[in-house]
Formats: C-alpha cells, structure tokens, sequence
C-alpha cells in the first residue's frame, strides 16, 4: 500500500524538522556573522538536490531491498556512488571563487547538507509510511513509525550538514581530495544506517553517536573558520557571554536583578 496523501505530508514534514534541529542548532546562534540570505539560498538548493539524491538512493537501494534482489554488498556500492556524486556537489559549490574570497563555505555548506538531509529522511519516512517495505515490523503509520521518522530525520540533517561544513572549511585551507574522500566515506556510512533503520531502528544509534562526537568540531572549528579572526573573537565572546547570562538567569533569586560579570 502506498502510502496516501496526509502520510505524504507528514512525512515531508517531519524531514523538514529536521532542518529546524540543525539551523536552530547552529546557524540561528550565529545570525549577524554569515550572509543569512545566502545560507537560505544554499538550503533551497540542498532541498532540490536532496530530491534527487533520495530518489536514487530509493530506486537503486531501498527498491532493491524490498524487492530481494539486493545483498548489502551492493547496496553498500551503490551508496558509495551516490555519497561520491553528493559530496562532488558539495565540493563544487563550496568551491566556487565567490564563496572561497567570503569564506562562506562552512556555513553554506552546513545548510546544503541540511536540505539534503531533510529530502533523504523525507523519502524514508514516506516508505515508511507506505506499509510496503517487506520484513519489516515497523511499516505503517503508527506512533512507533514516527518516531523512527523523527530520529531518522534528525540523524539525517545533521549527519549531511557535518560533512558538508567539513567540506567547506577545508576547502578555505586548500585541502579538497582527502576531505572529499572522508565526507564520501562518512555519507556513504549514514545513507546505509538510515536505510537498514526501517528495518533495525537501533542501527540508529550509530550516526546519532558520530554525529554527537562530531558536534563540537563543526562548531569550535569548522563553522567559525568561514569568519575572519576578528569576528571569531566576536563571535566566541558573545558565546561565552550569552552562557553566563543564561546561568546567572537560570540560578537568580526571582525578583532580584541578573547582573553582567562584566560590570
């Protein structure tokens, strides 16, 4: 059964949650440092792209495994090509001499892997939804799919994200083959865990856990290398700023004035 219009919707909806995780996360704390309408820009691209990429992890991964006709040997080739078309695609459009003279490049990147995620969790979720996938206990739309839904779409933004910022930050240091190779390894990896996920959420787990541990490094490194060193020490002092306004207002006495450290 496929599934029908609203679980289309749904589905599409929760991928695009996902984006809210990942710009909530990382860009929203940075608004004022990076060209927000370019950012936006680069994530509508990512949603177009994303398209396409989903569609052929659909048709050349997941169709095969519904259909039997697919061992994880190949579908581990197949998500191999596929990670390797996306992060040339990163690698193109990050590398372009207008984004490198700006030293945009980590953070468009980091909302192209955005809308990519978000297209690539919104297909999963519609299979899903759909009732069809073969051996699998979690097909259907239920509470217990939705959450998969969710997880798969929060693994799925973020865990396209990291490596397009990583991309896009080595290409302002001139390193552009081995990151390419490790994102496309990395990708490969995620495409793989998503897809069995239908089948074994807990698989999700791994790229939940990889992109924890690589959280920090996007953020202290990758992220803030597209700003110039005057506007790092900015921005990591409003940081550190806004942290303490926030345990001075969370640990105050109600009634009593939250005072800067500063003063």
């Amino acid at each position: 059964m496929v599934a029908g219009l609203w679980q289309t919707q749904a589905a599409f909806a929760i991928g695009l949650m996902g984006v809210f995780i990942g710009w909530r996360g990382s860009i929203a704390k940075m608004t004022g440092f990076f060209d927000l309408a370019g950012s936006v820009r680069y994530l509508l691209y990512g949603i177009v792209s994303g398209m396409i990429l989903a569609s052929a992890v659909d048709r050349l991964i997941l169709a095969g495994i519904v259909e039997s006709s697919l061992n994880i040997a190949s579908a581990s080739v197949f998500a191999l090509l596929i990670a390797f078309a996306e992060s040339a695609l990163v690698m193109f459009l990050m590398g372009r001499p207008r984004n490198v003279a700006l030293r945009t490049s980590p953070p468009f990147g980091w909302t192209l892997g955005l809308g990519i995620g978000a297209m690539q969790a919104s297909v999963l979720a519609w299979r899903l939804f759909g009732g069809e996938l073969a051996n699998s206990d979690y097909s259907g739309f239920s509470v217990i799919s939705v959450a998969i839904a969710l997880a798969i779409a929060g693994a799925s933004c973020t865990g396209h994200a990291i490596p397009a910022a990583f991309q896009g930050s080595m290409i302002l240091e001139s390193k552009r083959f081995s990151p390419f190779l490790l994102a496309a390894l990395g990708r490969a990896c995620l495409t793989m865990s998503l897809v069995l996920s239908l089948y074994m959420p807990l698989i999700l787990i791994a790229p939940i856990v990889a992109v924890a541990a690589l959280w920090s490094s996007a953020h202290d490194h990758w992220l803030p290398s597209g700003l110039t060193p005057a506007a790092r020490q900015v921005y990591r002092r409003t940081t550190r700023q806004s942290e303490r306004h926030r345990a001075a207002s969370a640990s105050r006495t109600r009634g009593s004035l939250v005072k800067d450290e500063s003063e």
